[in-house]
């Protein structure tokens, strides 16, 4: 497994070895001693599925302390564009975010630690995310931040007029008007 490091301290891609020939392809996805190997230590407790149309938009979502996750993320089907804001309010990053593409193809995955808002939108549609958390879900917990926030200024690679949003994510709290817990 290789590991990248990103401009955001903690917030790391990692890419599977493929075996690919004849047949299709062969890799771990998940292997706790390689990921120690490269100084990952988390213990996933749960894993989250889902599918999404082409332009829906999930996020920006954290769960707050005490409850908050570590999350290995990649796509399974499709392609989606990822997104995190890092929300630590120590860090020299805080308010900056980071973006890449995940998909079936490229089987790269992003390895979030918490203080980071999560969000992604599908690029095709029938996209699927599969992502591991370290804590489980805490509904009392949770926090978000406005995908739209013209501050963080994401470029989504989707018209957001049309972009299907849940009403929930369409009330968060812009980055300006956000208090972290991080």
């Amino acid at each position: 497994m290789k590991l990248t490091e990103t401009p955001l301290e903690g917030l790391f891609i990692l890419e599977p070895k493929v075996l690919e020939d004849n047949r299709g392809f062969f890799m771990e996805s998940y292997n706790k001693k390689k990921l120690e190997d490269l100084g990952i230590s988390a213990e996933f407790v749960q894993d989250n599925h889902s599918k999404s149309i082409k332009g829906a938009i999930r996020g920006l979502h954290f769960q707050n302390p005490p409850y908050e996750q570590t999350k290995l993320i990649r796509a399974v089907a499709g392609e989606l564009l990822d997104v995190v804001v890092d929300i630590r309010k120590q860090s020299p990053t805080y308010g900056q975010k980071f973006a890449i593409l995940l998909s079936a193809k490229n089987k790269k995955q992003l390895y979030v630690p918490p203080g980071f808002a999560h969000g992604f939108v599908a690029l095709e549609d029938g996209t699927e995310i599969l992502y591991k958390c370290d804590q489980y879900y805490n509904s009392e917990s949770e926090g978000g931040l406005l995908y739209s926030d013209p501050d963080l200024a994401i470029d989504w690679k989707v018209d957001l007029e049309s972009a299907v949003v849940s009403d929930k994510d369409k009330i968060h709290p812009t980055l300006s008007g956000f208090e972290s817990q991080f």
